[in-house]
């Protein structure tokens, strides 16, 4: 499960004030929920697109900390996408999730691997007893 940050002085709640809405838009029916860190997150089991196998997605708080938004997509092997012809919802595929996360946090993909990048020398930088 992947968490994303939203961009400095906004909150997921003013950019996403449906969730399940936002979900069903994106991903299709909600099926169901699944707990994540406290959280309640959004089930799509049968996705629109072809290319998805399962969707988690939703709002995880962190009581006095932004909430953030976090996603999680089962994805059919490439050979069988291939197989069974959905060569273009694979390309539609990375579009959704795109817009998805675009429209949720305000970051583009580049902000967004920027981030993830921080983040991860953030971690490299403290030291192993902290």
């Amino acid at each position: 499960m992947r968490e994303y940050k939203m961009r400095r002085g906004e909150h997921l709640e003013d950019r996403v004030p449906d969730m399940e809405a936002f979900v069903e838009e994106h991903f299709g029916p909600v099926t169901g929920t699944e707990e994540h860190n406290g959280s309640d997150l959004l089930v799509v089991d049968e996705p629109d697109n072809p290319v998805f196998e399962r969707v988690v997605a939703g709002t995880v708080g962190y009581g006095s900390k932004k909430d953030k938004l976090a996603l999680h997509i089962d994805e059919k092997p490439a050979e069988e996408v291939i197989a069974e012809g959905h060569v273009d919802a694979a390309e539609d595929a990375v579009s959704v999730k795109n817009d998805f996360l675009e429209s949720a946090t305000g970051r583009d993909a580049k902000a967004r691997r920027e981030s993830l990048k921080r983040d991860v020398e953030d971690d490299a930088d403290a030291p192993d007893n902290v």
